[in-house]
């Protein structure tokens, strides 16, 4: 099998790369600072941060945790958009042998509370616009240092001080909150900037990330990527995206959220290697604002999901900007519509190139060759030693080219395991290789097209909700006897949320019961409908059947 679709690579393009080229992430960041030291590394609300500056104030960040007295290995989370205090905290965690655990800042007291036990977090670096949500749970969490900053600390003044003061006063985007024992950003780089830095000693084998991800059991588990996974990763990336990538020159838009993995590896990791210049957007829902700053910047990449492409091309002046620099767009997280793709290349003369990945591989698996000329409906090609098989679902037997099954992966990105959760982890993992849950098929040249999810998953935006998380949530409110949620197609964000509730209490309401859901969970997982029934369709022993309940929303969708 490999024979066949290794030949489908662009020409310079190898079919393997060596996972162990560089000892560990801290190798890559090091070997980049050195060689593009006076090139521009992050760019974020017109303010540049170069490399060089990147190398001082992650150097700072990393001497002061190590200062307080935190361990390597010792897990610290990030919580905030993407802001130039983004890649300062998370370089500086990774220079200091420490574990970065990224945080959704949109997350509620009950999620947030999970993730910090759960990595047992000593750290915690926050936007102060989030610091309400970490005070209703920080007494119940292993967090020791809190580390505030606000959005435009990384401006210079007086711009900082406007920014900070329209935000916070005019604009009422921060919460008020009551946190003891906190430190600002500022004051971090400052204090670090006065304690000595002991690079640590690491290998392959340390964790860089704790990557949460939900699971069929609801809650989130941290997968563990090791350096090695993350080099390996980005080795592969680079490997087929060489034919394109000119080191040093490169301007990429990063829309995604950098704590999300797809945009942590193909743009924040990615380009720090390759010394490109990453235009960091920290609201893409601002539309009128996005097409802005892409008229500031002639940038050769951009990344996103379907949602955001389509976004963009129904966004007022977007098909006036200049492309002639575009080489390729790079879509992963939720599939790319064919319509979405074709009316890309037509607008931007450039391709829409999908991949598909998951966090537990670091996250990329397969993407389509860059000399591909126009959309294939497919997720492409394995990447350089990576491999995919299709085994049949229920004998576990690896199936023939064109027959459908359960994907599987194999290769060095594949992550160590889930954090404290051997359990969990043998459910997935089959000597080497990875279940992902999803479904589909290889064609003769090694194209992988899916053609069906995780049985229950709903993909709303590229972010995974888990139906069990949300069926806990609502089944809690006091007036809900039962639950069954199901993603249903939606427009604008591929699927949304539906809930199916059976009521202990007839006077319960559909806004209320929408309420209670908002109040427990981030906003992307809180459902968008709600049907009350008298009854949920189950199997003989009395398990919910989600699958009937998607089907009808399917016949009626048709």
């Amino acid at each position: 099998m490999e024979k066949v679709w290794i030949k489908r690579y662009p020409a310079g393009v190898p079919a393997t790369i060596d996972a162990d080229h560089y000892a560990s992430l801290l190798e890559i960041f090091e070997e980049s600072l050195a060689k593009y030291a006076d090139r521009i590394a992050y760019v974020n609300m017109d303010h540049q941060l170069s490399f060089k500056e990147l190398d001082q104030q992650s150097r700072n960040f990393a001497a002061y945790l190590q200062a307080q007295g935190l361990q390597k290995g010792d897990a610290v989370a990030i919580m905030m958009p993407n802001l130039l205090q983004y890649p300062i905290a998370l370089f500086g965690t990774l220079r200091a042998g420490m574990t970065v655990v990224n945080v959704n800042p949109l997350y509620t007291p009950r999620e947030l509370k999970h993730q910090l036990s759960d990595a047992n977090c000593k750290a915690i670096v926050i936007l102060d616009n989030f610091a309400s949500t970490l005070e209703k749970v920080v007494a119940d969490v292993p967090v020791k240092h809190v580390i505030l900053t606000a959005i435009g600390d990384m401006l210079p003044a007086p711009k900082r001080w406007i920014v900070n003061l329209v935000v916070k006063y005019v604009k009422k985007m921060v919460p008020s909150y009551q946190l003891s024992n906190t430190i600002d950003f500022r004051s971090v780089l400052s204090h670090g900037a006065q304690a000595d830095y002991s690079r640590p000693t690491v290998t392959g084998d340390d964790l860089a990330f704790l990557q949460y991800t939900g699971g069929t059991t609801g809650l989130a588990k941290g997968a563990m990527l090791s350096h090695r996974n993350m080099v390996a990763n980005l080795e592969q990336v680079s490997a087929v995206f060489a034919p394109l990538v000119n080191d040093g020159e490169e301007t990429i838009i990063t829309a995604l959220p950098l704590y999300h993995i797809f945009a942590l590896t193909v743009n924040c990791l990615t380009f720090i290697k390759h010394g490109g210049k990453n235009i960091l957007i920290t609201n893409p829902r601002d539309m009128a604002g996005f097409v802005k700053e892409l008229q500031k910047h002639p940038f050769s990449m951009i990344s996103g999901v379907n949602t955001l492409f389509n976004g963009l091309l129904h966004a007022e002046g977007f098909k006036d900007l200049d492309f002639s620099n575009l080489k390729i767009a790079m879509g992963g997280g939720m599939a790319v519509q064919r319509s979405v793709a074709e009316h890309w290349e037509r607008v931007t003369k450039s391709r829409l190139l999908e991949g598909y990945g998951l966090t537990e591989c670091s996250p990329v698996v397969t993407t389509n060759p860059t000399d591909i000329q126009s959309f294939t409906g497919t997720i492409g090609i394995p990447l350089p030693s990576t491999d995919v098989r299709i085994v049949d679902i229920e004998s576990g037997a690896e199936l023939a080219i064109g027959e459908t099954g359960e994907i599987q992966v194999r290769g060095p990105q594949v992550m160590v395991g889930y954090y404290n959760r051997p359990d969990e982890t043998a459910k997935v993992m089959q000597d080497d290789w990875f279940m992902t849950g999803d479904i589909g098929f290889m064609d003769e040249q090694g194209f992988v097209k899916i053609v069906d999810r995780k049985k229950d998953m709903i993909l709303v935006s590229g972010f995974n909700v888990y139906p069990n998380e949300i069926e806990d949530v609502v089944v809690s409110h006091p007036k809900v006897l039962e639950v069954a949620a199901v993603g249903v197609p939606h427009d604008s964000s591929g699927e949304a949320v539906k809930v199916f509730v059976v009521r202990k209490d007839n006077s319960l309401t559909e806004k209320e019961l929408i309420e209670y859901a908002r109040e427990n969970l981030t906003g992307y997982k809180v459902p968008k409908f709600v049907e009350f029934r008298e009854d949920l369709p189950k199997t003989n022993v009395g398990k919910i059947l989600r699958r009937e309940l998607r089907d009808e929303e399917a016949k009626k969708a048709h």
